[in-house]
């Protein structure tokens, strides 16, 4: 029993030394890496359906929510609702690690290159969104490849649309999708529709990190650890950064499967230009087709990611931001590069 406790208490011991080693912006891309493949996957099948109601407009409206999920069920079976999860991961892991670390890197450098910008929400606000570009910038391809092995559906002869022809699956799975999009176009294939990507993410990144950080300030103290609250904060944060930006995020899912809408047409469109085509051919509704599920989806995705985000800093041993932008300033009067501001400027940003 005494060598049972030993072992474990030297593990313990091992795993606090392993994690008081890890510099402190590892820890927060591991943190932001766990929060990003927990939240994804918790919402997989909803994003599954949202995708096809954004681009396969003529099959899924006239089923609904709950005819979609009986079609995939009858026709893919469970792991349906999952195709396309394993690309989406492979970017939400990398993507959410280099989000959440931007967040807080671009945060400390603003506070000590600006200190009279305060810390309040505006701060968070302009972090956010270029967290937000930085990390879509790093990501996108899997993003793509994400969309289009969701776009694939297969068909069945009893509960096909009448008058739709049903296709063979055009990519075999991610490897194979990566290769088939570079052969086609090159490393631009692979960033096809990231414009409407940039101009969403970076209003809707910058407005989930402010409501989200906004709201935790009107929380009493002894409450701000709580799950529930950290739930509550996030679903809103979500719920309101989706709606601001949502037409773009249509606008981004059609350019992206574009090619496979169209094989027989070379002709790409650009994002103005696929935006005025929805409005003149599928009317003004559809730019916010899937918005209700997008709402099912976000909520709980948004809340999931800010909870697991701040329980694996606190697991981590992340410093609180204010000891970590002290350390920084510290660390630059010591060794000052040029690009740390005078002393006087940090010892207002330490106040």
């Amino acid at each position: 029993m005494g060598e049972k406790r030993g072992e474990k208490d030297r593990g313990v011991l091992l795993l606090d030394g392993l994690i008081g080693g890890m510099p402190v912006f590892v820890k927060e891309l591991v943190a932001g890496g766990v929060a990003g493949g927990f939240a994804k996957t918790a919402v997989a099948p909803l994003e599954r359906i949202k995708i096809l109601f954004q681009t396969r407009r003529a099959e899924f409206h006239s089923l609904g929510l709950v005819g979609s999920f009986s079609k995939i069920a009858k026709t893919e079976g469970v792991l349906g609702f999952y195709r396309g999860n394993g690309a989406s991961v492979a970017r939400i892991v990398p993507y959410a690690a280099l989000h959440y670390m931007a967040y807080e890197e671009y945060r400390r450098w603003i506070i000590l290159g600006f200190p009279g910008i305060g810390r309040g929400p505006v701060l968070d606000l302009i972090a956010g969104s270029f967290a937000g570009g930085t990390a879509v910038l790093f990501t996108y391809p899997l993003d793509l490849v994400r969309t289009r092995l969701a776009y694939q559906v297969v068909e069945s002869s009893k509960l096909s649309v009448k008058g739709h022809v049903p296709t063979e699956l055009v990519y075999k799975g991610i490897r194979d999708c990566f290769s088939k999009i570079y052969k086609e176009a090159g490393m631009r294939g692979l960033y096809r529709g990231v414009a409407p990507s940039l101009y969403g993410i970076f209003p809707y990144a910058g407005l989930k990190f402010y409501f989200y950080e906004e709201m935790k300030t009107h929380v009493p103290e002894n409450h701000k650890k709580d799950i529930t609250v950290k739930l509550v904060c996030g679903s809103v944060a979500g719920l309101l950064g989706q709606t601001f930006t949502y037409p773009l995020d249509v606008v981004r899912r059609q350019m992206q499967v574009q090619r496979l809408m169209t094989p027989s047409s070379n002709a790409t469109r650009g994002t103005l230009e696929t935006l005025a085509m929805i409005f003149r051919t599928q009317g003004w509704k559809q730019l916010f087709s899937g918005l209700s599920i997008n709402y099912l989806k976000v909520v709980p995705s948004v809340a999931i990611g800010f909870t697991v985000y701040d329980v694996m800093k606190a697991f981590l041993q992340v410093p609180s931001r204010d000891q970590t932008v002290v350390g920084v300033a510290t660390d630059g009067l010591n060794n000052p590069p040029s690009c740390i501001p005078p002393s006087s400027s940090l010892s207002q940003t330490q106040q």
